[in-house]
């Protein structure tokens, strides 16, 4: 058990890894950068990409408890003051592998709407929502995957059982008809036996010596 959960922390943190690397601008981006395309867009009050990124850190390494507690925190604070960033926080959050809550789906369906409103986001904000939302409908992909191979390989093996229980109820049923045959075949020697015992008997009785 401790082996799986460290294998899962390991893949988390190394999803997380590959997830703010990438191209160069987008490197830019999560660091706040400006780039020779544009302007990182200036939202007031938006957090700083760091922020976002060194909790997602903490999250991927930190023990059950940890992991609780900005789960907690950041599912408060979406529901509290659902604005654009303390959603993308939650998103981000639910979006990240290795933890109890991780929820795909609903944070696919969270960075979506929040990529339909852009606007409300700076260039770093995006840019955490586009790779987060890639990496969590790839993972849907597999899992459904996983899931269908699981399935066809669990009525496989059910159809398997139910071969295998017909085989048994056959060789049953021919093993109690033979128990009958045996059965009857000694009843019927048994009277012979008895039959001839009888002739015996009465020859024996007959003779004069």
């Amino acid at each position: 058990m401790h082996r799986v959960l460290r294998n899962q922390r390991m893949l988390a943190v190394g999803v997380l890894a590959v997830l703010v690397s990438g191209c160069e601008m987008t490197a830019n981006w999560l660091k706040g950068r400006q780039t020779a395309v544009a302007d990182d867009t200036v939202i007031l009050g938006a957090p700083e990409a760091n922020t976002y990124l060194t909790e997602l850190y903490s999250l991927t390494g930190g023990d059950p408890a940890t992991q609780a507690e900005i789960f907690a925190d950041a599912q408060a604070a979406a529901q509290l003051t659902p604005g654009t960033s303390s959603r993308l926080r939650y998103a981000l959050v639910l979006a990240t592998p290795g933890h109890a809550e991780e929820d795909s789906v609903q944070a696919q369906g969270m960075l979506r709407e929040l990529l339909a409103q852009t606007e409300l986001m700076t260039n770093s904000e995006i840019a955490l929502a586009t790779i987060f939302l890639n990496a969590v409908e790839s993972r849907i992909v597999v899992n459904n995957e996983a899931r269908r191979l699981r399935s066809e390989n669990t009525r496989a093996a059910s159809s398997e059982e139910e071969a295998v229980a017909r085989r048994i109820a056959i060789i049953e049923a021919e093993n109690r008809q033979l128990r009958e045959s045996l059965a009857d075949a000694e009843s019927k020697l048994e009277a012979i036996t008895s039959i001839e015992r009888s002739i015996r008997e009465q020859a024996d009785e007959t003779d004069p010596r």
